[in-house]
């Protein structure tokens, strides 16, 4: 009779190391189909973005504010909110902004106990679905608050103060002002909240100079004006377009993305290009919306 033979350690070590292989192969191709997943819905999400400027443009004549300041003799009954706030009629989320009308009849404050509904309230719209931390709003224990967060900030210019782009404090820009072009001006690009979800509100947020400067603002050569935490670890000078991680302090002061190699804009034309981080050159060039600066989409 012939005796059965089995597997010897050695071929058995072999399949294992097949099968170890196949399975990171395996687990890389799917990493990379999530990861082009998730780009194209942020980029889905910009194009909406885009579309809704274009419809508040239509029927205002003019883009939203960037961040709503007002003045003492002439205060702004939203004053701390912005752009984001103002496009949610256009993104199918007119009953938020309906909450948010009614919070301000009762109080001016976003953060009166309770705090107004849209303080908390995730917006899908404005989420890069590679960001796992904001899902969810976040309890912010210096003001008392839970807060929801954006992805998505308006490009101010080169930076907020210079106020030379298309979204920055009390902004009221026309298609027409846009004498750069609007398919060579950017109106909104991609940077995470902060690694301390300090910045990033979308909503009523007051930035590290109370003009919404790295909240839902934040201009291609941005510096550091010395915000809590961040401050102490970062330097003060301007910051370029860049690569950076979640737990960087000094990535609120630039546009980044999860996404491999660069970040998606909106220009102001609607359209959304990924723009590599090999473009940080010409980015003050296309930041301007006037500036007469000759420079390309790459």
């Amino acid at each position: 009779m012939r005796r059965n033979r089995g597997f010897t350690l050695v071929e058995l070590l072999v399949v294992i190391a097949i099968i170890a292989i196949l399975m990171g192969l395996l687990l890389t191709a799917v990493q990379r189909v999530r990861e082009s997943a998730a780009r194209t819905q942020c980029q889905n999400n910009l194009k909406q973005l885009g579309l809704a400027l274009h419809d508040f443009h239509g029927a205002n004549g003019v883009l939203p504010k960037g961040r709503r300041q007002g003045t003492p003799l002439a205060p702004d009954p939203k004053a701390g909110t912005g752009w984001l706030l103002a496009v949610l009629p256009h993104i199918e989320q007119g009953a938020l902004g309906q909450a948010s009308d009614a919070a301000f009849r009762v109080n001016p404050s976003p953060y009166a106990n309770p705090p107004h509904t849209p303080l908390s309230a995730v917006v899908k719209t404005f989420l890069c679905p590679m960001d796992g931390r904001i899902t969810q709003p976040h309890f912010s224990p210096p003001d008392n608050a839970t807060v929801a967060f954006t992805s998505y900030l308006g490009v101010s210019g080169v930076t907020s103060a210079a106020a030379d782009g298309v979204l920055f404090a009390d902004s009221a820009i026309r298609f027409g002002d846009i004498t750069d072009g609007t398919s060579n001006t950017l109106m909104i690009g991609e940077r995470p909240p902060s690694s301390d979800l300090r910045y990033g509100w979308w909503y009523a947020g007051f930035g590290q100079d109370g003009r919404g400067s790295a909240e839902y603002l934040l201009g291609v050569r941005e510096p550091n004006l010395g915000p809590s935490g961040a401050a102490v670890v970062c330097v003060g000078g301007q910051y370029p377009f860049r690569d950076s991680r979640f737990d960087d302090p000094c990535g609120l002061f630039h546009y980044w993305s999860p996404h491999p190699g660069g970040a998606n804009f909106v220009l102001a034309d609607g359209s959304v290009q990924f723009l590599s981080y090999s473009a940080n050159s010409i980015l003050p060039a296309l930041a301007t919306r006037a500036g007469g600066e000759v420079a390309n989409v790459p």
